[in-house]
């Protein structure tokens, strides 16, 4: 069973920037494809970004597209999210998330595990 932990999230102006981070342990990442989510108060959570288990292919959803990179270290087993240009509407509880496949996506309806969370504020 792997266990995630985000870490990263906190208060900024908007225009600036943020860097999250998901430390998995109890099983390698290197062969699953993982993803960044987010939950705003009373609204579902969303897909934001994803990245294939090699690092080599990336999607992101339109609303972050340009400014949020989604990256990883399967050596570090460890995921990231460098969040740049943020905006108040950015403001949510960010999760990462790791599939049970090794596929090109990650599908939030999959069994996947999930971290507990990190929260990020930006303010206007």
């Amino acid at each position: 069973q792997v266990q995630l932990v985000e870490s990263g999230g906190g208060l900024v102006q908007a225009g600036g920037s943020l860097r999250l981070s998901c430390a998995a342990s109890g099983r390698t990442i290197s062969i699953y494809t993982m993803g960044w989510f987010r939950q705003a108060p009373g609204k579902e959570r969303d897909f934001i970004a994803g990245i294939h288990w090699s690092g080599d292919i990336t999607y992101y959803a339109d609303s972050v597209k340009g400014r949020f990179t989604i990256s990883r270290d399967n050596a570090k087993n460890t995921m990231y999210l460098q969040m740049n240009s943020l905006k108040p509407e950015d403001t949510a509880v960010y999760y990462c998330a790791i599939s049970p496949y090794g596929g090109t996506s990650i599908n939030i309806k999959d069994d996947n595990s999930w971290g507990q969370g990190t929260q990020v504020t930006v303010s206007s």
